[in-house]
């Protein structure tokens, strides 16, 4: 089959290359693509977010399916359009892509469907914020209810820093004003698993549960970021996690949204707290996360192109169950200066020859361009390297060696992703 990956980022890298090595899938297009993705697809120069171009060259290329990456162009009604102009397409509409979109219908549909989920206040101004802070205490969880690049949400003891984040969130000073809102939840203790159920509406396929490391600094340190690093398998979940999360998470949300007459077709990502409490979401997204995605495809040994487009057709039930490697997967995120919050872009980045060469590694490209003949940075997230290996030990240890050959003035990336696992 002819595939095209849209999107620019690490995700759709990782996609491109599970795609690429892929017996099923003959031809791999992406757009727009990033430099790391032209040695496995051919790159094409079309917005993300314009569903009728992309649409268009879907249907001039011509191909068999469409995986749309990034939120951003679900929530604009991408996979609509393609849909629309005959072509089947690995990702929900935009009105399942609420379930992402906006944190609010996201809470309103898993109530709804009996989802166990973190308690949660939906707020339209400050004065609201301020009793649901009150009401919860510390630690304090403030969300904004759109999108924002996995950067919108603030865990913190500080009243007023989460006070402040609300605001931000509301639209600065007229934060009464501007019909938007936040969500202030209580906070979940324990550790966060991810875990992708790939789903045709119907039928729920999950994938191998993952963990990632949200904030910038060891230990957990510093603001939220989109991700520093992510590893998998997960030796230490307990027995029946993805079974209890199918069961009790992914199945029911996905029968509520066809209850609702809005099919959910794609990738439904759970976010999860193993909590004293028991098992919570944190969050839905409405596709591959950034950066499991890039330990979990590596680790996959049915064909990815054949599991996605049966998907995309409605034909999740004909396919035998999935194959996965036994080994494990780690991926550390090398950033730019200044992210997240004013990544510098611009600056060159060398030494991935040397990098790709280090044993079980390869690198997945997320914020770089060229210019004038030069890699050079384009984003906060700039690369991930990934490292495949026996065990997660030798995955990590992989890894680092990889990112030790990595030259970036000013490189932020974490030092403890796996440790200890």
């Amino acid at each position: 089959m002819r595939v095209l990956v849209i999107g620019s980022g690490g995700r759709e890298h990782a996609l491109v290359l599970a795609l690429a090595r892929d017996l099923a899938v003959d031809e791999v297009h992406a757009a727009p693509g990033n430099p790391g993705m032209a040695a496995a697809a051919r790159l094409h120069p079309v917005d993300p977010l314009d569903g009728g171009r992309v649409a268009e060259l879907a249907t001039s290329l011509p191909v068999d399916l469409v995986v749309i990456g990034p939120e951003a162009p679900l929530v604009a009604g991408v996979a609509d359009a393609v849909r629309a102009a005959g072509v089947a397409c690995f990702g929900p509409s935009a009105e399942a892509a609420r379930l992402e979109g906006s944190k609010a219908f996201a809470k309103e549909v898993m109530a709804a469907a009996g989802v166990p989920t973190a308690m949660a206040h939906i707020c339209a101004g400050i004065p609201a914020v301020e009793a649901a802070l009150d009401a919860f205490g510390p630690p304090y969880v403030v969300k904004d209810d759109g999108l924002a690049a996995g950067k919108g949400v603030v865990v913190t003891d500080d009243r007023e820093s989460a006070l402040a984040h609300a605001r931000t969130c509301l639209g600065g000073p007229a934060a009464d004003a501007g019909g938007r809102t936040v969500v202030v939840e209580e906070f979940l203790d324990g550790p966060e698993v991810s875990v992708f159920g790939v789903t045709d509406g119907r039928t729920v396929v999950p994938l191998m549960p993952a963990q990632d490391f949200k904030r910038l600094g060891d230990g957990d340190t510093g603001p939220n970021t989109g991700g520093m690093g992510a590893y998998a398998p997960l030796s230490w979940v307990p027995d029946g996690l993805v079974a209890e999360v199918t069961d009790r998470v992914l199945r029911p949300t996905v029968s509520e949204m066809a209850r609702r007459g809005t099919p959910f077709a794609g990738l439904l990502y759970a976010g999860l707290a193993l909590s004293t409490r028991g098992m919570r979401v944190v969050e839905f997204n409405a596709r591959f996360g950034d950066p499991e995605t890039q330990v979990v495809l590596p680790l996959l040994e049915s064909s990815l192109g054949t599991l996605l487009y049966a998907a995309a057709t409605g034909r999740l039930d004909d396919l035998p169950a999935l194959r996965w490697r036994r080994e494990a997967a780690v991926t550390v995120v090398v950033a730019s200066p200044g992210y997240p919050e004013s990544a510098r872009t611009g600056d060159p980045v060398t030494g991935l020859d040397r990098a790709a060469g280090c044993d079980g590694v390869h690198l997945v490209h997320a914020g770089t361009a060229v210019h004038d003949g030069e890699l050079v940075t384009a984003g906060g997230r700039v690369l991930a390297v990934t490292a495949v290996g026996a065990d997660v030990g030798e995955a990590r240890a992989r890894a680092y060696v990889g990112v030790g050959q990595v030259r970036l003035d000013g490189a932020q990336y974490r030092s403890d992703i796996a440790a200890g696992r």
